[in-house]
């Protein structure tokens, strides 16, 4: 027998190779980083409205409001990528039994989370596409921009759902594979 073919070299590769996933770990820190720049975005766009109110009409307030919206939307991606991510790619959190554990995390994996991300994206897609309906119409936003912001937004929902029939399947399939090995 050879050394790479010995099964202790193989277990040392395979160790390596599980361990890999720990590379992930700083572009999550990285990603809560990240999360902060949104935090600090959010105060000075609501510190930027409250201080201008009262020059305001309520249309320029409401876009201001969909824009807060928006960046609590994308913090909201951010940690579903953070958390969800960690967990099911590096290393578990262990918060069984912890008060604010996320219902969505007791039943996280790869397909359960592309399909939230995907969700959360057209939640983020809806918004932006409900900013330009309201400045349709002015130098900023054509009907053009907004009829492909609908492609893409549609191309999202379509996406979605079919991430959505494919884990279905999947799962489905694994289910009907355990139950026929017992």
């Amino acid at each position: 027998m050879t050394v790479s073919n010995s099964p202790k070299s193989g277990r040392a590769l395979g160790g390596l190779i599980f361990f890999s996933r720990w590379l992930q770990a700083p572009l999550y820190l990285g990603l809560i980083v990240a999360q902060g720049l949104y935090v600090y975005h959010f105060f000075v766009e609501l510190w930027h409205l409250i201080a201008e109110v009262q020059h305001l009409e309520e249309k320029t307030i409401m876009l201001g409001v969909l824009g807060l919206i928006d960046v609590v939307m994308i913090a909201n991606l951010l940690i579903m990528v953070i958390v969800g991510g960690y967990e099911t790619f590096v290393s578990r959190l262990n918060l069984e039994g912890h008060p604010d554990q996320p219902e969505w995390l007791s039943h996280v994996n790869a397909g359960v989370l592309k399909v939230k991300l995907a969700t959360a994206l057209i939640g983020i897609s809806s918004i932006h596409l409900l900013k330009s309906f309201i400045e349709i119409g002015t130098p900023d936003v054509t009907h053009q921009d907004v009829l492909w912001q609908v492609i893409v937004h549609l191309t999202f929902v379509v996406s979605a759902l079919l991430l959505a029939l494919t884990d279905r399947i999947s799962t489905k399939t694994s289910l009907e594979s355990r139950v026929e090995a017992h």
